[in-house]
């Protein structure tokens, strides 16, 4: 594995998820359009569907000088970008999103600030050990804040939290 490699957000043309990871597949260039099992009901039938768990984005993974190809992508609007850079997403938080695809259906997403609240570290779940900030609570569900993408999941129970960092 290349350590050089890093994870960056791309936002993309409404509803042109899937088809910018088909075309970046094309160009051999590595990336993860999370998507989501959904039950549609139409007047004479259902059927299941794949929807992209973050609308208008789509993840990639590539060295920091190898952005030209993948800009010039049909469908790619750019970057998301902190402080005029392409924001750099953790590994971690691509694999916390696909545990959570994996572990739970019906995910809600929130497009969320960057808020500082209570450090707490997730205790059970598929997101065991990962440590991050409450944004909110309501009932037993908390929301948990992915930073780098600024998104929040929302489907964890707080008797899985443990206030503060576990290191």
């Amino acid at each position: 594995m290349d350590d050089n490699l890093r994870w960056y957000a791309l936002y993309v043309r409404s509803r042109w998820e899937k088809k910018v990871s088909e075309l970046l597949d094309e160009k051999k260039i590595e990336n993860y359009c999370p998507v989501q099992r959904l039950e549609r009901n139409w007047s004479d039938r259902k059927k299941i569907i794949l929807e992209p768990l973050f609308k208008s984005y789509v993840l990639v993974r590539l060295a920091p000088k190898a952005h030209i190809p993948v800009l010039q992508t049909d469908g790619v609007i750019g970057f998301v970008t902190f402080q005029a850079k392409p924001a750099v997403i953790r590994d971690e938080e691509i694999e916390a999103v696909k545990q959570f695809l994996q572990n739970y259906e019906h995910i809600q997403v929130e497009r969320i600030d960057v808020n500082v609240n209570d450090e707490v570290t997730i205790m059970q779940g598929p997101l065991m050990q990962q440590t991050g900030q409450v944004m909110e609570i309501s009932n037993r569900m908390v929301k948990v804040m992915l930073p780098s993408l600024g998104f929040a999941l929302v489907a964890i129970d707080k008797n899985n939290l443990a206030k503060g960092s576990s290191q």
